[in-house]
């Protein structure tokens, strides 16, 4: 329930824009990087000191990257230089956003988060990632590099594709579409994962398999969380409210929305099975509770005439007929024995046992 329900460790009563961290540091440092771009040419430029941030240009694209928001200096400084809103600074300092899109006028500000399967705890791994999308501007800010983005930076470099030929409204599509293609990964590896409980379930329904069961649905929880609103996110820019947002960019965008509505349904259909798995798990356990029982019943029926006969043979009277009967015993235990042989195939012809 950690990941679902956090503790707020903001002090209530601050003012708003008031920038403090909310979250776990999940990067060392602060690394800042930053490419320039356009048709014909691009800059790269890894680890700049934070006074060395570039100034966007009217003919190029800047694309900066911030890897760690735990320093609350740094991002201060960034949002000074280039003109940001102080709440938008504090959500980007808040990690426990829900993913969302904000209209700043001159920029957009959206938040998103990556989620990675881990394959030691078999649960899901997620990190925040904003983004500022202004006119020549795009500023991403990652809680963690875990290497999401290397195909859009290679892309850059090469040349390959529209990228450096669009503005950053066509980057941000192509940074968001790489966080939601990353999705299915995850889901396909928790996919393979419920088979696996599932084939566990089948062959031996134990106490572990239902600790399994309960983990990966709080996991899908978890996820539908982070990826249901991103729907509502897309469905916004693809409106093109702002004017940042420019018409060919649109198609690529409900394409977007294509894919996060078949991620939802993924997550949906995962989530059916697993309550599906719960339900045969609990029959399992019903019917071997009546097995038991049934064997049970059994033997104590058995043995209702038996217990009869014992009791009638166990009274103190002085007077009984078969007590000085030489083949009395024997005749009691040939009774006792018919009795019992007769009831168990009675039983196995009603297909009791």
């Amino acid at each position: 329930m950690r990941k679902l329900i956090r503790r707020h460790r903001k002090q209530p009563g601050l003012s708003p824009g008031t920038l403090i961290h909310v979250g776990e540091q999940k990067a060392p440092t602060v690394d800042i990087s930053f490419h320039q771009y356009n048709n014909s040419e691009v800059i790269e430029q890894k680890s700049v000191p934070i006074k060395n941030i570039p100034y966007p240009g009217d003919k190029q694209i800047t694309w900066l990257q911030v890897s760690g928001i735990h320093d609350v200096e740094i991002i201060e400084t960034i949002g000074k230089q280039y003109s940001l809103h102080p709440l938008l600074l504090e959500d980007i300092l808040n990690t426990e956003q829900r993913p969302k899109v904000e209209d700043y006028t001159d920029y957009l500000f959206i938040v998103l988060k990556t989620l990675d399967f881990d394959e030691e705890t078999s649960g899901i791994r997620s990190d925040q990632i904003a983004l500022v999308i202004g006119k020549n501007l795009l500023i991403s800010f990652h809680e963690h590099e875990r290497g999401f983005f290397n195909p859009i930076r290679e892309r850059i470099q090469s040349g390959k594709g529209r990228i450096r030929k669009m503005g950053t409204d066509y980057l941000a599509y192509a940074l968001m579409d790489v966080v939601i293609d990353n999705y299915f990964v995850t889901l396909e590896k928790l996919g393979s994962r419920i088979d696996d409980i599932e084939k566990s379930l089948l062959k031996n329904p134990s106490v572990e398999v239902l600790h399994n069961i309960n983990f990966i649905k709080r996991e899908m929880v978890f996820l539908r969380k982070n990826i249901w609103p991103v729907r509502e996110l897309v469905a916004t820019l693809e409106r093109r409210e702002s004017p940042i947002i420019h018409q060919h960019t649109v198609i690529y965008l409900r394409d977007l929305y294509d894919h996060i509505i078949q991620a939802i349904d993924t997550i949906e259909s995962m989530r059916d099975v697993l309550t599906g798995m719960l339900d045969v798990y609990l029959s399992s356990m019903s019917n071997k509770t009546n097995e038991v029982i049934k064997v049970l019943t059994i033997i104590a029926t058995i043995f209702i005439p038996l217990t009869f006969v014992v009791g009638i043979y166990g009274m103190n009277f002085e007077f009984m007929p078969e007590l000085t009967w030489q083949y009395g015993y024997p005749a009691v235990m040939f009774i006792m024995l018919l009795s019992a042989g007769g009831m168990l195939l009675y039983f196995k012809r009603k297909n009791w046992i």
